[in-house]
């Protein structure tokens, strides 16, 4: 039989956010390296160690481009990776874009007034072009 493993998590009710306790079993379960090991899918393994050198090559100076031909990261994930640098705190860009990112205006309702302010509407090939 195999050697148990075991690590004490402290409870809940010592800490007076879920936040607080989270961190708290984190360190805990940081400390421990086989029962990381035993957590974290090799998936999950190979994105931390990537994330790690990226930002290893953030603090160095290296650009871009440089970071991404060595780590096959995208430009998105090394942003987001600088960003987590400044802010202490990691979010993917699909995170980010639930809160951060504005939402793009890809046209504007014109009114009447100004579709006849801009001159003669010509149809060509390209579609309708406003001469002046």
């Amino acid at each position: 039989m195999e050697k148990a493993l075991s690590i004490k998590l402290p409870p809940v009710s010592y800490f007076s956010s879920r936040k607080e306790w989270e961190k708290a079993c984190w360190k805990k379960i940081l400390s421990s390296g086989e029962f990381l090991d035993l957590l974290v899918t090799s998936n999950e393994r190979h994105n931390l160690v990537v994330r790690a050198a990226a930002i290893e090559r953030i603090i160095s100076g290296e650009k871009y481009s440089q970071i991404v031909k060595e780590l096959w990261l995208s430009p998105q994930t090394i942003s987001s990776i600088k960003k987590a640098l400044r802010e202490r705190s990691y979010k993917s860009y699909r995170e980010r874009g639930k809160s951060e990112r504005k939402t793009r205006i890809y046209s504007r309702d014109i009114t009447k007034k100004e579709r006849k302010s801009r001159g003669r509407s010509v149809r060509t090939k390209y579609g309708i072009v406003h001469m002046p």
